[in-house]
């Protein structure tokens, strides 16, 4: 169990929640483990444990606090939200948006380029940052790579051609994502992605970042009253939350898997911070959950200068301000959606 800031992370399997008062009781194996005043919390996030009280369920959709259930591999299993605060007017345009394939085409555009741009830079970066100490040649030729792709995104005529052009891309990108870990190589070999179950320990370091940044995309994208489920570049799935995977691609590379090497690199994850099971799947200890969770915090409270609105935010803002923005360009505020480009 770990609350930080307002949410309140509880990662530690057969864990039950309940309710007394006004105070969230967590339980281990039948003993009290801790109390949390329920006021204090916006959201409740229950990886792997043994379930929660109605009573409880009940009074988080009472209060409007997200309560999200996933399994012990961090993936989603359920969310509730109690009365949604979304305005039916922009869902119905997101929604008109989403079925007209020349709108739905322009912001899946978008939000690939997006992406493309924003995973070239964070190689260009890692050139620029320590040139001697990779194998730059290498991340120059995949730089290249993704910006044949992005020029190639603009005269894309489908959705399954982006999804190729992302694809090429990816693999563009993971083919080098091992030269910038630079420490505990042997420890951490990255020979590509894999996951469902990730197979080792740097794929489940990236699934357990890209779904705690799923959870906060999430959260902007409904808080600005948009669908996560109804999307542009990813489309309609019953189960997936089509929008916030398109929200986060722009985000991925230089949020969550920056933050994966900055773990890395200076060792605040180590092979004991992992779990190799006897099928071969790599899973994260509750102590090395809690180090990853918290510098999951410390980074989202990092300032930087946004590139479309000029003004100086936490990271942690970021997924809302992008949500905003997509609000105002679905209502007609702006001629286009402004993607994140990082500087």
């Amino acid at each position: 169990m770990k609350k930080v800031g307002n949410t309140l992370y509880v990662i530690s399997p057969g864990t039950y929640l309940s309710l007394e008062g006004e105070t969230v009781l967590i339980d281990r194996e039948k003993q009290e483990t801790c109390r949390i005043p329920l006021p204090n919390l916006k959201r409740i996030v229950a990886s792997g444990c043994g379930g929660a009280s109605p009573a409880l369920i009940r009074a988080c959709a009472q209060r409007r606090i997200e309560i999200s259930f996933t399994n012990g591999s961090r993936r989603f299993l359920a969310r509730g939200y109690g009365d949604l605060k979304g305005n039916i007017l922009l869902r119905k345009e997101q929604y008109r948006h989403s079925d007209d394939l020349s709108t739905s085409m322009e912001l899946a555009r978008l939000f690939l380029s997006g992406k493309l741009y924003n995973s070239r830079q964070a190689v260009e970066r890692a050139i620029r940052e320590d040139p001697f100490c990779r194998n730059t040649k290498a991340l120059s030729a995949a730089a290249r790579g993704m910006a044949e792709c992005l020029s190639a995104v603009k005269q894309a005529n489908s959705p399954d051609e982006l999804l190729g052009l992302k694809e090429k891309a990816e693999d563009c990108y993971f083919s080098i994502f091992g030269d910038l870990i630079l420490q505990q190589k042997e420890d951490f070999r990255f020979t590509g992605r894999n996951r469902r179950p990730p197979q080792d320990r740097v794929n489940a370091l990236l699934s357990f970042l890209y779904t705690l940044l799923a959870h906060d995309v999430c959260a902007a994208l409904n808080t600005a009253g948009l669908d996560p489920y109804v999307g542009f570049l990813h489309r309609d799935h019953p189960g997936r939350i089509s929008l916030a995977l398109d929200l986060m691609e722009e985000l991925r590379s230089v949020l969550a898997d920056r933050l994966a090497l900055f773990l890395i690199n200076t060792r605040r994850v180590t092979e004991a911070s992992f779990v190799l099971k006897e099928n071969g799947t790599v899973l994260i200890t509750d102590e090395g959950k809690q180090v990853i969770l918290t510098a999951w915090q410390e980074k989202k409270k990092e300032i930087l200068m946004h590139p479309f609105l000029e003004e100086k935010m936490e990271w942690g803002m970021v997924p809302f301000t992008q949500s905003l923005l997509l609000a105002r360009y679905l209502r007609g505020e702006l001629d286009a959606y402004p993607p994140f480009l990082w500087k």
